[in-house]
């Protein structure tokens, strides 16, 4: 049986150290994948924020992440403080949107104790598990540039958040020449984004590696994207999306990789 992507080239645009396993599931679907790193992931312009916080965890009921970044961020600053997450107050339970995020936290030793039914932090505010009204919560988050939404919507109800910087996601100076030489050439399929973020940072690459012509270099490519919040990137981006994953994870962004092309073919 031939493989559904056998043939097709698909551009995985992720942070440079998270290419491995989008690369692996769409190479088993008889992919060509080439790496387009368009986050790069640091610690943010000041740690006192976040180290504060957790060095008050015991006052917090619940500690709520959005991304595997934010998760690694917070273990390596407990650690230096001689703590880790599995070690967390008894008191302390965590929400945890993605499977991604969730698997992380069980490698370091702990669980998540919520994960809504859908990998979007919306689906974490309508299914959250219990009233909102006088819970303090802390969210570490990406510096600049994520959503407020889950902030916004928990302190309407009643939840005393707090926010801290965890980590920045920044633009890389360049992407790969091979890349680079198969967007110039045509030929590639398709373009998989896995965050607002890197559609707005694939954008940017584009325009400084090809100039005012790299519009035109992207006419012919499938543009699938992993949630809403991407899609809505990519369109401000790219004029257009052309699929959305469901559900919003990895796996279902390679089927709708899949779903896409063998419509538009």
């Amino acid at each position: 049986m031939t493989a559904a992507l056998n043939g097709r080239t698909v551009i995985v645009t992720r942070a440079a150290e998270q290419q491995g396993e989008g690369r692996r599931l769409l190479e088993a679907e008889g992919a060509r994948v080439l790496d387009l790193p368009a986050l790069v992931i640091g610690p943010p312009d000041h740690w006192g924020p976040l180290d504060d916080a957790l060095a008050d965890l015991e006052s917090f009921h619940w500690l709520v992440f959005s991304s595997a970044n934010g998760v690694q961020a917070v273990e390596d600053r407990l650690q230096r403080q001689g703590r880790s997450l599995a070690r967390r107050p008894p008191s302390l339970k965590i929400a945890s949107v993605g499977r991604k995020t969730a698997r992380l936290l069980t490698e370091l030793g702990t669980e998540a104790d919520f994960i809504p039914p859908e990998f979007v932090a919306d689906s974490l505010i309508d299914h959250f598990p219990v009233s909102g009204w006088g819970l303090k919560m802390l969210l570490p988050r990406v510096q600049s540039g994520g959503r407020t939404v889950l902030a916004d919507a928990f302190g309407e109800a009643g939840v005393r958040v707090v926010e801290v910087a965890a980590y920045e996601s920044r633009c890389p100076s360049d992407m790969p020449e091979n890349t680079a030489a198969a967007l110039a050439a045509g030929d590639v399929d398709a373009i998989a984004f896995s965050s607002g973020k890197t559609a707005q940072h694939t954008a940017t690459l584009l325009a400084h590696r090809f100039g005012e012509r790299w519009s035109e270099l992207v006419k012919g490519v499938q543009l699938i994207s992993i949630g809403p919040q991407t899609s809505r990137h990519c369109r401000e981006c790219f004029g257009r999306v052309d699929g959305e994953a469901s559900p919003h994870d990895l796996d279902g962004l390679v089927r709708c990789c899949i779903q896409t092309m063998q419509t538009g073919s």
